[in-house]
Order: structure tokens, then sequence, then C-alpha cells
């Protein structure tokens, strides 16, 4: 290869010692082709970061969600939200390398796949990377608010317990979102996405947890009640306004595009499978499985929750006081879900403080503050690498996305709008159109009409969803006061 500055032989001569540097250490036990250290992820471990992800809080808003559209379309926009999902999911494991699948240069982020297929810093790329990162920070923030309202509905549930029902047990918000801050501080001083598995898996088995405890409670409340809720085309008029009707419809979509969002981490979750055989053959199993787990449990919950409940769906099926009793298991569900917020807080943030710190540290390589590790021995662990600013930055990050949680406490408002903003850019639009450059197809041909029409009518039904999220939010604050506001 000859250097464009015209000295091509000494340029060739550090190209071909680099590449035999690379091929070298690809060859060895400890490292991969690009010289990182060996990746091991299998599908197993990719469909426990992958379940992480998905099932999370909004799981318990499926059944509100559900009485919104009723028994037809409920279930058929969950399916249709799974396929499109799995579906852009399969393109978008195709982008993890540029050219070759199995040799070809890796992607470490959704950011480097967009660069790669687009080329250079242009438009696309700065539209992606503003919307995947402030999607991300906006799920810290939907997630801290979610975990306050399980610890709140802990002690609720004991202090109806206590009092017969006949205390209100009213409570403020503010200290369980303070102590979920705190948590997450210890743990996002954790380096990276591959420290991560063990916490995924812990997640993965709280969400089932909480998921089956749900269900357990719907079908008994179906049981008890001896008949299924709900109607063909959901809430009735009556129960709500016409207008309120509409807004809680597109709503609805909101939160199930929500409860599906996990595209924007994909990559980097590949960044984390070892191959042969291709990450991208790996990933493609490993959506396969979380997608249908996270289907099947949705539909499961969402819909017996429904069933159990009808028009009164509460927003968030285990704090909605849908259930009084039995109160241990539903302490036992609540406390399931905060451990799971944990993991997935850290599942969602890392992609984002990833980007800050590889830019900081590109910015000023020769600051002490930013790329020096502080070695601390950890008795009957290996010694732990502290990084100053790594503790200023994702410390300062927690606390600015506690503090926002607790001026906008409106978990099903939140989690809509958090799902509309990120749903069409990056599950549907980017993966789309790095498929389409990718595998060059034509411009009107049957397969680009096809693809191009699936991403108009999902960016529809995303600006619907960011509607009505929007006007629940206008809703609520009506009755808001910031920090002050008891449950």
């Amino acid at each position: 290869m000859v250097g464009m500055d015209g000295h091509g032989s000494r340029h060739d001569q550090q190209t071909f010692n680099v590449s035999i540097d690379m091929h070298q250490q690809g060859d060895s036990k400890c490292f991969d082709d690009d010289g990182r250290p060996k990746r091991t992820g299998t599908v197993w471990t990719a469909s426990a970061h992958i379940i992480t992800a998905v099932i999370g809080s909004g799981v318990l808003s499926l059944a509100w969600a559900i009485a919104q559209l009723g028994w037809i379309a409920g279930p058929a926009v969950m399916l249709l939200f799974s396929a499109i999902t799995y579906f852009t999911s399969l393109l978008l494991t195709d982008c993890y390398r540029t050219g070759d699948p199995l040799t070809g240069k890796r992607n470490y982020t959704y950011m480097d796949a967009i660069r790669s297929n687009f080329g250079g810093n242009g438009f696309k790329v700065k539209m992606c990377g503003l919307v995947q990162y402030v999607n991300l920070f906006g799920i810290s923030i939907g997630y801290t608010i979610a975990s306050s309202i399980s610890m709140m509905a802990i002690e609720r549930s004991n202090c109806f317990h206590k009092s017969g029902g006949k205390n209100p047990c009213h409570m403020n918000s503010n200290v369980y979102m303070i102590s979920f801050g705190i948590l997450e501080i210890i743990f996002s001083q954790i380096p990276g996405f591959d420290q991560l598995w063990w916490l995924s898996f812990v997640a993965a088995v709280m969400s089932f947890t909480y998921s089956t405890i749900g269900l357990g409670l719907g079908i008994g409340k179906v049981i008890e009640n001896r008949k299924v809720g709900g109607s063909l085309t959901g809430i009735t008029v009556g129960y709500v306004t016409q207008t309120n009707k509409v807004w809680r419809t597109m709503q609805a979509l909101g939160d199930i595009a929500f409860a599906y969002s996990y595209s924007f981490v994909l990559i980097e979750i590949q960044d984390t499978v070892k191959s042969p055989p291709s990450a991208s053959k790996t990933m493609k199993k490993a959506s396969l499985v979380g997608v249908a787990v996270t289907t099947f449990f949705y539909m499961l919950c969402g819909c017996f929750g429904y069933a159990a409940f009808g028009d009164s769906s509460p927003g968030n099926l285990l704090t909605g006081f849908g259930f009084y009793n039995p109160y241990w298991l539903l302490d036992i569900a609540n406390a399931a879900i905060v451990i799971h917020l944990v993991g997935s807080y850290q599942v969602y943030s890392q992609p984002l403080f990833a980007f800050i710190e590889k830019n900081v540290a590109q910015r000023f390589p020769d600051s002490d503050f930013v790329n020096k590790d502080i070695e601390i021995s950890v008795p009957g662990f290996h010694s732990y690498k502290l990084n100053l600013f790594r503790l200023v930055w994702r410390t300062t990050y927690v606390v600015v996305s506690t503090l926002i949680a607790m001026l906008l406490p409106f978990f099903n408002d939140v989690g809509a709008l958090i799902g509309a903003f990120g749903f069409w850019p990056l599950t549907v639009y980017f993966p789309v159109e790095m498929y389409i450059t990718q595998k060059r197809i034509p411009k009107w041909s049957s397969k680009w009409i096809c693809l191009q029409t699936l991403s108009i009518a999902c960016l529809l039904m995303t600006i619907g969803a960011g509607v009505g999220s929007i006007a629940g939010i206008l809703i609520d604050l009506k009755t808001y006061k910031p920090f002050k506001t008891n449950y």
C-alpha cells in the first residue's frame, strides 16, 4: 500500500509490521484479531444481556397498554412490535463488522456502525449519537422512577397489612430515588460491559421472578372473579373522555415500544461475543431467544393483567394496588424489580459512559486525571483499577438522572415518551438504512419499497406515541408539586 505522503516503502513496512502484530495477537489465546482481550460471550450470555435489557419495568405497564387498545388490537400490536424488533435486530447484527462477517473491521458501538456505513461524521452520524445517548439517559431516569415506585410499594403493602387497610399510607418517593442513586453510583464504577455478565444473569433471573409473580396473581384474580375482564375495543368512553381515550391509545403504543427497546445496545452486546462462529450468527440466535422469551412473558403478563382488571388495569401491575394479598409475595416481586433495575440501569448506561470516556481520553491524552488508573487491592478479589475521571463523571451522571427523576416522577408517561423517542430512529430507521447501504439494494426495487414502507409506518406510530405521552405528562403536571408529591 502506497502512502499518500509519498513515503511508500516506509509506510508499507509500518503497515506490514502492524498487521503482523495484530495477526500474532489474534492467534494467541489472550487476544482477538483486533488486539483486544479475547471475547468470551456466548449465545446464553448475549441472551441474558438482551433479556435484562428488554424485560425491564415496561412489562408492568403492558396490562394498562392492552386496556387502552382492547383484546383485538392490544395483543396484535404487541406481536407487531416484537416482529419489527426481531427483524431489525437481524439487520443490525450484520452491521457489527464492515465487509466480511468473520474478518471485517469491527464496529464496537452503534455509533461506529453508523459511521462505517455512512462515512465520516455527517448529519446521520450526529443524529444517531444524539438520539441514542439522549435515549439511554432517558432510560436511566425511567428506571430510577420505576425502582422508587417498587420500593414504596413494599413499604405501603406492609403498612396496609398492619393497619388492615385503614391507613392511606402516604409516602414520598424522593428518599427511595436517592437510595437507588447511591446504589447506582457504586455499580457504575464497574469499568466495562464485559464485566457486567454476572449482573445481567442476576437481573435476568429477577425479571423472570417478578413477571411470573405478576402472571400468577393475574391468573388468580381471573379465577377469583370467575370472568375475563376487558372488551374487544379497549377502555370505554365514559370511563374516560373521548379525547383522553385518543391520548391513552397513543401512549399505549409508546409503552409497548418502550417495553421492546434494546436495539441501541445490541452492537455493544455483540462486541462481547466470541468468534468463530461469526458474532452475527451467535447474535441472531441470541436475538431470537431474547425476543421470543420476552414476547411470551409480555403476552402472558399483559393479557392476564387486563383479564383480571379490565378498564381499571393499573399503570404498574404490581404497585398500582390492583393486588393487596398475599402481601409478602408482592414484596418479593417488587424487591426483584428493584434488583433487576439496578442491573438494567448499568446495561443501558455503559455505552454512554464508554462514549464520553473515549472522547475525553482522545482529547486529553496526557492528562493523569483522565487516563491514569490507581490500583486498589481488594482482599479475596483482583485488584480494582480506580480512574478519577470515571469516578467523577459517572457519579455526576447518576446524580443528574436522579434529580430529573425526582422532578418528573411519572413512570407511564416518561416510559412512553422514551419508547416513542427511540423506537423509530434506533430500532427501525438506522438498521434499515444501514442494511440498504451494506447490501446495495437499488432504489425503487421491491425490497427497497418494502423496507421504506416499514420505516414510514413505524415513524407514524412513533409520532402518535410521542404526542400521546407528552399530553399525559402535561395532564399530570397540572396536579404535581416538584419534590413534594406524596403517593
